[in-house]
């Protein structure tokens, strides 16, 4: 890959959040100060919604790395499209407790004991609940239920849901007045700037010992910043595609018009196919642009599966193409370059 190309120790523009590579943009590291504020308090909820892809994820687990491992029991649900019941059977099984054929009754009797062990040896539990937007408001009543477990003078149990901005939505509708009235912290993550976007570019390079190769213009960062809105993530896809061609093509300096040109590769592998089912305006109630809305809600869902299958692809990709280029360099002698002198191929007369 592109990573011994330029010298890099790993890959600067993974998907996969990671606190090593934690940018503390202005918006990143206000959040990070009322994360630090609310779990010092040690109750309660906090709230922090976000974009998709603006590193909601990233921060969590970089607060995360910053705490010594002995004082934090958490457990991380990522899978939000769950009734009451089942989001009880995640809770337990994220905290390592049996939960299988277990009733309601058996699993909140289990958290209880485990809130209290938890407790005794002088640690804290907290559940962070990611994709909090697809939480329905019952499932969003059943974690609130969960705070009530707690001693004489605490709380036995923190919750961080993380979601996109729609959550907010849920939270301040008239049915979670109660949960408003727990959240202790509350924060929205915006997007980066385009200063505060190349700088986050620049400081994932020197992560992995980036020295100047490849460089990019202004012009690139404008038309990278152009494209991207400052959202990390999608920065990060659109960097790893950039790279993935200055491998390929063996470039060392990016302008405006090879960033275009990666974008405009991306744009048309995302493009909605022209035929979805029965066309827009026709038929009853529109069928059309009903599928047309539902295929891009998939496409939008399934975002991070395609990233990582593409990942996947370009690696597979890579490979064939550095033999295609040795092929292709190779001096057409009749004698391979790759053959001791004396072994010649043989060729139709």
């Amino acid at each position: 890959m592109y990573e011994s190309y330029y010298g890099f120790s790993a890959k600067p523009f993974q998907l996969r959040p990671d606190p090593h590579f934690f940018f503390g943009s202005k918006g990143h590291k206000r959040a990070m100060a009322y994360l630090e504020y609310g779990l010092s308090q040690g109750e309660g909820f906090i709230v922090v919604t976000g974009e998709v892809g603006a590193g909601k994820t990233t921060l969590v687990r970089n607060l995360f790395n910053k705490l010594p491992s002995q004082q934090i029991v958490a457990a991380h649900i990522v899978n939000t499209h769950l009734d009451p019941d089942d989001t009880l059977r995640m809770v337990a099984s994220g905290f390592g407790l049996a939960h299988e054929g277990a009733t309601k009754t058996d699993l909140l009797t289990r958290l209880e004991q485990f809130l209290h062990s938890v407790d005794r040896q002088g640690k804290r539990a907290l559940l962070v609940i990611d994709e909090a937007q697809n939480l329905n408001p019952k499932t969003v009543e059943e974690l609130r239920m969960l705070s009530n477990f707690q001693t004489d003078d605490k709380s036995l149990l923190q919750t961080f849901l993380l979601g996109q901005p729609e959550f907010r939505g849920t939270l301040h509708s008239p049915s979670m007045q109660q949960l408003r009235q727990r959240v202790i912290a509350s924060y929205h993550l915006g997007p980066m700037d385009a200063p505060e976007t190349r700088a986050y570019i620049e400081h994932r390079l020197h992560t992995v010992g980036w020295k100047g190769d490849p460089a990019f213009d202004d012009a690139a960062h404008a038309a990278i910043f152009a494209y991207t809105g400052g959202i990390p993530r999608k920065t990060n896809t659109l960097l790893d595609r950039v790279l993935l061609m200055g491998y390929l093509e063996e470039l060392h300096a990016f302008t405006e018009e090879h960033i275009q040109t990666v974008i405009a590769d991306v744009s048309e592998e995302f493009q909605l196919p022209e035929v979805l089912g029965t066309p827009a305006g026709h038929g009853a109630g529109g069928t059309g642009m009903n599928n047309a809305l539902d295929a891009a809600a998939d496409r939008r869902d399934s975002i991070e599966v395609l990233d990582e299958r593409m990942m996947r692809l370009e690696k597979s990709i890579v490979s064939v193409l550095s033999i295609l280029k040795k092929i292709v360099a190779t001096p057409q002698n009749g004698v391979s370059a790759n053959l001791p002198a004396n072994q010649h191929v043989d060729t139709p007369e």
